[in-house]
Order: C-alpha cells, then structure tokens, then sequence
C-alpha cells in the first residue's frame, strides 16, 4: 500500500510561479494556480494558503537543467530561490530535471486549440503539473521496486521471524 502523500509541484519562474497539487494517492498532479511574483513575503504568504489548505508536505520544484545537463545561472537562481522557500515554509524541497516541461505544457495548449501567447498562467500551471507528476511516477517507482510481490516471502519473512 502506497503511503499518503500531499506534494505541491513549482514551476519557478521570474514573473509568474506555476503551482500543482496531488490527489492523496499520489498518482495524479494537477494544475491549482498561478502566483504572480510581486515580493518573497507575498509569494510565501500565498504558499502558506496552498499548504495549509492541502496540508503539503514537501515541495517539489522544477529545476531548469542546460540541454548538456550542467547547472547553468537559471538553474543556480531557482536553486537559492528554493532554498529560501523551504527555510521560510519549513518544508523540505526536492528537485525534478524540469527541461522542456514549459514547451510541453504549451504543446498541450496547442492541442487544445487554446492560445499559448495569451495564456501564460495556465502554461505554467500544468508546467508546474508535468513536474509534480514526473516525481510521483519517480516515487511511485522506487515505492513499487521495494515492495515484494505478493507470494514471493517465506511465511516466516512475512511474519518477519527471519534470522538475518
């Protein structure tokens, strides 16, 4: 059984922060809203509602790596961003390779013949959704590679009575 998670996934950017939730579960991401940067003590004061309300316990935040794979300036700015988000919210955070996640997000847009151009908030709302839900498929992953199968403990593994 997967252990109950509430994640909030961050798509940080320099005008606008695109803003994801979980179901309970923890197998579906979606968009929740776009916080539009005017302070560091707005955009907490904004999250604190979020986290409050969805009771979050970790922050999950796109990190723009270089097409190479190095840690570039944009890269290094969201990461002390982040930081100081974590300190002020007492969350932890934890970072996904978020690299063409906003040019995916407006792929969908296209796709839904809604505009890109006119709709950056939405952009990075479900950018911020491709994140959250690329690092609950990450976790669901490794939870599920350190579960057994049922049926293939000994009686005495499952009762937990194995000498090691």
């Amino acid at each position: 059984m997967t252990k109950k998670i509430s994640a909030l996934g961050l798509d940080l950017g320099r005008k606008r922060i695109g803003v994801a939730g979980c179901d309970g579960t923890g197998l579906i991401a979606t968009g929740l809203e776009t916080i539009y940067r005017k302070s560091f003590a707005q955009v907490v004061a904004n999250l604190e509602a979020i986290i409050r309300d969805r009771e979050v316990q970790v922050l999950v935040v796109g990190l723009p790596y270089s097409m190479d794979g190095t840690v570039g300036l944009q890269a290094r700015q969201i990461l002390k961003f982040a930081q100081a988000l974590s300190t002020a919210l007492q969350l932890p955070v934890e970072y996904v390779d978020e690299r063409l996640t906003s040019f995916q997000a407006e792929e969908m847009l296209k796709a839904e013949n809604i505009s890109p151009s006119r709709n950056k908030g939405l952009i990075d709302r479900k950018a911020a959704a491709l994140i959250l839900q690329q690092w609950l498929d990450d976790r669901r992953q490794k939870l599920s590679a350190l579960t057994p199968e049922p049926g293939t403990l000994s009686q005495d593994e499952e009762r937990g009575t194995v000498d090691g």
